[in-house]
């Protein structure tokens, strides 16, 4: 029995997928409703976590000239039109299937481009984090996410942005975008809260520290845990980046790499990741027992 794995409103792009698919030792083929949908289907069952891997990739950047290459190594010269591939049509349907994502990305590009043309200061002063006691007296409770918004390196915002974008969307497309604001809120204020405490004060503010990572190991964490839980549920997480993921969490603890850790606010995010996919899958049973 085959799976269906992505439905496509044009044929092009579903043919591309499925001939790279094919390419990748995945039996895949475009069967169509007459409608004008193509859906791409598998024909075995334990080929669905690598596919949906490759097809999140596909989906970030359908124009990428390896899709073209395994269509021609399989036959096929399909090709995708400039203003499907790359143009601010593609762009404007992503961000329609997820709202939350596109504007949480947006809101940290520009707070990252206006850091660089010298607007850091006044950004830190208004987001960056203080100590608990002060904000228990001023009560500028936003602090709390603030930090999820500050990056500060080209390397820094990139890797975030890309697990993010990877993440983020997976989740509001499946769940919803309330799902993905209730987790972004939450894990972005206990990753902060904990890396608070080992963060000293100077000058009525925390050392800098911030970026998205808390908020992307707890989508990791909350995408892992919920495709073993709840597999019906349509959302996975290839093992090898689980495995790359934590190997990157213990070697900021072991302070070998070339960059400032935040391993606190790394560790609280995938802990709360992972103990929110606990509560939302037993949530889940007891409503449906």
């Amino acid at each position: 029995m085959s799976v269906a794995l992505i439905a496509f409103g044009q044929e092009g792009p579903a043919h591309l997928l499925a001939n790279y698919l094919r390419s990748q030792h995945i039996e895949a083929r475009v069967e169509t409703d007459g409608e004008g949908t193509f859906t791409v289907t598998l024909a075995r069952q334990e080929d669905v976590e690598k596919a949906r891997i490759i097809t999140e990739a596909f989906i970030a950047d359908p124009g990428n000239e390896k899709y073209q290459q395994a269509a021609w190594q399989q036959g096929e010269g399909v090709r995708l039109s400039k203003r499907s591939a790359r143009g601010s049509t593609q762009w404007l349907e992503n961000a329609r299937r997820a709202p939350f994502t596109a504007l949480m990305f947006a809101a940290c590009l520009i707070i990252y481009v206006l850091s660089v043309f010298g607007l850091f200061g006044t950004i830190a002063q208004h987001l960056m984090m203080q100590p608990l006691p002060v904000l228990l007296e001023n009560h500028q409770w936003w602090r709390l996410i603030g930090p999820a918004l500050i990056h500060f390196s080209i390397l820094h915002i990139v890797f975030n942005l890309l697990w993010w974008s990877v993440l983020g969307a997976q989740v509001e497309r499946t769940l919803g975008v309330s799902m993905l604001l209730i987790l972004f809120v939450v894990s972005a204020v206990i990753s902060n809260i904990a890396q608070s405490f080992f963060s000293a004060p100077v000058g009525g503010y925390l050392l800098p520290f911030g970026g998205l990572s808390g908020v992307v190991y707890a989508l990791m964490g909350f995408v892992w845990w919920l495709g073993w839980l709840k597999p019906n549920w349509g959302l996975s997480l290839n093992r090898s980046i689980v495995g790359f993921m934590l190997v990157w969490l213990v070697l900021g603890y072991a302070d070998i790499l070339w960059v400032n850790m935040a391993n606190a606010a790394h560790t609280a995010g995938l802990i709360t990741g992972c103990a929110m996919a606990a509560l939302l899958s037993i949530g889940a049973d007891r409503r449906s027992a």
